[in-house]
């Protein structure tokens, strides 16, 4: 009985170690799993050398031209005028833009006249007896005085006895500290010295002013500056007269400048030179950020690329037989968004937009309008 189940198990093991050896002889010849390769869809151009023009752009604020700040020389009450005193109102020439109360230093003003008519009058007599050859011309100014006017420049003296007699009775030292008073008064009205507008007012009716405070700013809006700053190597391409063309960032508007004024100094930090450009425009205003283009040359057989697609500043991808190669370039200009290439041949098949995890040697496919 032990002997027959002794056969039994030894067949079975054999039948499995045989069982067991095809299974293993089976998958060892069974073929690995392929996997496609991802090629990925690339934009490319192709390079045409030609003649490029090297511009290059400057860039700054648009500053008015006409432009004061509005400091008071007096103290007083600011008053109303006929048009408010606030940013954007405009003025014509000669307007009145401020007004400060005067009447305490105008009754003070009068007082001096006063006084001064008082003093004319008393040498009268003493004129017509030591000089009356001169009588006429100080009883002529004396009946013509009023005090509700600006007083008119004294008689001319033609002897020095005259000149003596008059300077020793404080006829003068009266008519300069009136003539001083008068000129003072004129500065509690601020008039407009040119056709503009209020840009800034720090003050309000009924406020006080004091001497010295700052009251605002007015500005011509007619005419603009801008101050550009270009390389010294690039000097001779400003020139006072010559005619420059900006635009806004955007790029949707132009306009046509003249340069003005050239700096005679060269930055020594950043070797470049400063320029300034008039401009005039409906649409400029104040603190306007403006780029001028000014042409430098040609480059011959070159190429213009954006600057995005260089690689550590030097290489470029291009597109070889379905592969990325990856090559260096020559730069013969650096502009703010593009660069000028010089050694790439025609017909290259530049890559046009970045393409992430791009590698030398990866696969790729161009892409093409009817995809």
């Amino acid at each position: 009985m032990r002997k027959g189940i002794s056969i039994v198990l030894a067949i079975l093991l054999i039948a499995g170690s045989v069982l067991l050896a095809k299974y293993l002889i089976d998958n060892k010849n069974k073929p690995k799993p392929r996997f496609d390769k991802i090629v990925k869809t690339v934009f490319t151009e192709t390079v045409q050398n030609k003649n490029t023009p090297i511009l290059i752009t400057a860039n700054g604020n648009l500053v008015a031209k006409n432009k004061i700040e509005i400091y008071s020389e007096v103290q007083g009450v600011l008053i109303n005028t006929s048009k408010e005193f606030k940013p954007g109102t405009s003025y014509r020439k000669g307007e009145t833009i401020i007004k400060i109360n005067s009447d305490e230093f105008y009754t003070n003003l009068q007082a001096q006249k006063s006084n001064l008519f008082n003093t004319l009058t008393a040498i009268m007599p003493d004129i017509r007896m030591d000089y009356p050859e001169e009588y006429s011309k100080w009883e002529k100014y004396v009946n013509t005085f009023s005090i509700n006017k600006p007083i008119e420049p004294l008689p001319l003296t033609v002897s020095d006895k005259e000149k003596f007699f008059i300077s020793g009775r404080g006829i003068l030292t009266s008519y300069f500290n009136v003539k001083n008073l008068e000129v003072k008064l004129a500065k509690y009205n601020l008039r407009a010295p040119f056709n503009g507008i209020l840009t800034e007012a720090s003050v309000n009716p009924g406020s006080l002013v004091r001497s010295g405070q700052k009251l605002g700013e007015y500005i011509d809006p007619s005419v603009y500056e801008v101050g550009v700053s270009v390389k010294s190597e690039y000097r001779n391409l400003l020139e006072v007269g010559k005619n420059v063309e900006l635009q806004n960032l955007e790029k949707t508007k132009k306009w046509m400048g003249k340069v003005i004024r050239i700096n005679g100094k060269v930055d020594a930090a950043t070797q470049t030179i400063q320029a300034f450009i008039q401009v005039k425009g409906k649409e400029l205003k104040e603190g306007q950020y403006l780029e001028v283009v000014l042409e430098a040359k040609s480059e011959e057989n070159a190429y213009e690329v954006s600057r995005k697609l260089l690689i550590d500043n030097s290489k470029l991808f291009i597109v070889k037989d379905t592969v990325l190669d990856l090559i260096d370039v020559d730069i013969a200009f650096e502009n703010k968004n593009t660069v000028v290439i010089k050694n790439l041949p025609n017909g290259t098949q530049l890559l046009s937009k970045i393409v992430p995890g791009a590698h030398t040697g990866m696969l790729v496919k161009i892409h093409t309008e009817k995809q």
